[in-house]
Order: C-alpha cells, then structure tokens, then sequence
C-alpha cells in the first residue's frame, strides 16, 4: 500500500497474523507449508503476482517470497485498496481482536481468503481510512529505528558508570592481587573481586538503573560494550586482566592482521588514566595508547 510502484522481498519466519500469532487452518501441511501460503495470500489480494525463491543461506526457513509485479493497472488501485482494508478486517476478526469499534464484520468461515461475510461494502466511516491510512490503530515502525543497545548513550554517563563499578569491584573486600615476575621483583596488580550483576546493580543509584532498564541488555550490555575494562562471566562481572588475554594468533590471515594492527593504540588506556596500579601491561605490550603522544 505504500505506491503502485512498490516491490517487496520477505523471508518468512515466525509465525504471525496482523495482530497476533498465526492460528493454523489446515492438519495436512507443516505449518511452515501453510505459512508460506498466507503470506502467499497476503500478496496476492495486494494484487501482486507472486514468486517463490529459496535462498542459499544456513537456515531451515529460507524460502522467500517476492512481489514484482502488480497484476492489475494503476486505475484500478482504489478497488484494490479497498479490498486490502477488506481483507485485514477480516483477518482481525478471524483472531478474535475486536477492539475498534468501528469494525463491526460478522465473520463465520475460516477466512480462508477475502471474507465473503464482509460484504462488498465497508462501514461508511471506513471508506476514507482504506485510502489514507493502513487501518485504524496501526502503528508503523519509526522510519529511524531507536538504537536500544547502550550505544547511544551520552559518553560522560557511560563513563561515569564504567567508574563507579571498577571502583566498586577494586574496594571489595577482601582484594584480589595479581602478581607477576617480572626480573626477580614482584609486581603485584590488584584485580578487585568479582561481583554479580545484581549486587553491582545494588550499589548504583536509581537514576542510573531507570535509564539502564530503557536499553536492550541494560547493565549488562554496557558491561560488554566496555570489554576494555570489563569481563561479564556466568553473570559475574570482573575486571579484566589483559596479561592474561591469549595472543593473537600468527597463523591469522594477513588480511586481518594488517586491520588488527592498524587498530593498534587508537584509543586510550582506561587502566593507564584511572586504575590506582596504572595499566598491567607495559606500553609496547599494551594495545591502547598510555598517553595522547601514543595515540594513532
């Protein structure tokens, strides 16, 4: 519906109605059979000729659908939008969803196709939505999809969060040093302790955990995204100790060497500016820069 001009490509997958889960009609076909077939339906009373493809990808729901022809011409859209509206009233009725008052179908076959129980007609405050909008209710997507992934959050909160919970995992009692020979002299780097994510969350103040719910993941995902600092284990939070991180291997592709290496020291060193030890690595060794003189 959105112009005659419209193509369309999908890749069906979960089963779903306009406004639900899809309930199976026939015992004779896998369900996915019988899917297909809908979403076959669905483009065929959008007046599509409709092609099937199966794509060669690693999935056992790969079979896609794809609308590229309209099978009626651009004078008849009107009649063929009218039918659209139709057809989704009469699959809201077939699902039991009635919460628009003013769909009042009376509907007592399977809605197999477009619903001869609705009539040819539609209810006279109806006629202007067929044309001018999707249907009563309907909420499209954003044309700009919110990033919910702590991604977009302001760099000064995340960063004040990332020190808070270092803090807080370097004060836990009773410390956890790591040591290390280095010439016969032993360095010892304190780790802190492990804690879980929910006694880290304890220890943050409401504010923070609001804003944090509002994003896919919550405090979690920022733990990740902030892998630097941070190692999220079996819902345990520690803080990572890059000694210990396994060397890149020499057998790596050159081609992923050279970006490895081009990625080398790019950003600072969180160790290096705020851990009371400083960083655990010497500079060389380090893949972030100690200082802005190092940076790339």
């Amino acid at each position: 519906r959105s112009s005659y001009s419209c193509c369309y490509f999908v890749l069906p997958c979960c089963f779903y109605d306009f406004h639900g889960k899809y309930s199976r009609r026939q015992s004779k076909k896998t369900q996915y059979r019988e899917y297909l077939d809908f979403v076959t339906q669905v483009g065929s009373v959008c007046g599509f000729h409709v092609e099937e493809d199966c794509l060669r990808i690693p999935s056992t729901k790969r079979v896609s659908l794809i609308g590229k022809n309209r099978t009626y011409p651009p004078a008849e859209s009107a009649l063929i939008d009218k039918q659209i509206t139709q057809f989704i009233h009469s699959r809201r009725t077939c699902t039991g969803i009635t919460g628009d008052k003013r769909v009042g179908f009376n509907h007592k076959n399977h809605c197999d196709g477009v619903c001869e129980e609705a009539g040819s007609e539609l209810p006279e405050d109806e006629t202007e939505t067929a044309g001018t909008t999707w249907m009563p209710g309907f909420q499209p997507r954003e044309k700009v999809e919110q990033i919910r992934n702590c991604a977009s959050l302001p760099r000064e909160f995340v960063d004040d969060v990332v020190l808070n919970v270092a803090n807080l995992l370097l004060n836990a009692t009773p410390q956890k040093s790591c040591s290390t020979m280095q010439g016969g002299n032993i360095n010892s780097w304190n780790q802190g302790e492990s804690l879980s994510l929910k006694e880290v969350a304890e220890h943050l103040n409401k504010e923070t955990l609001k804003r944090l719910k509002s994003e896919y993941g919550g405090l979690q995902t920022l733990l990740k995204n902030n892998h630097q600092v941070f190692e999220v284990l079996n819902g345990r939070v520690h803080i990572r100790d890059w000694r210990k991180e396994k060397p890149s291997s020499k057998t790596k592709p050159e081609v992923k060497r050279r970006l490895s290496a081009e990625a080398f020291k790019t950003r600072l060193c969180w160790f290096f500016i705020n851990h009371p030890d400083g960083c655990s690595l010497p500079s060389e060794s380090c893949p972030y820069a100690h200082g802005a003189e190092e940076l790339r």
